[in-house]
């Protein structure tokens, strides 16, 4: 049975959230400008795998964590790439 308790988040998840698939989103777009077709569908797996395997993921620490992580890969994917094309 459904249960709308599991499903509702406080205001703090809510907000971790919305962080995560802002992330999600900008990691997909920074691997959309990779050149080689090869390259962007290896990271486009290699990203929906890192998400997926942490979407259960409920520890605030181990949440923001991850997501520090992520950005950093993403600034070094965006700095990857703008070297490239300079």
């Amino acid at each position: 049975l459904w249960d709308s308790r599991q499903t509702t988040l406080s205001f703090s998840q809510f907000l971790r959230r919305q962080q995560v698939l802002q992330l999600y989103r900008k990691i997909l777009q920074a691997i959309r400008e990779v050149p080689a077709e090869a390259d962007r569908r290896y990271l486009k797996d290699w990203a929906r795998e890192e998400f997926r395997r942490n979407k259960d993921a409920t520890e605030e620490d181990a949440i923001r964590m991850m997501i520090t992580q992520g950005t950093m890969q993403l600034r070094e994917l965006q700095r990857t790439l703008k070297l490239a094309k300079s």
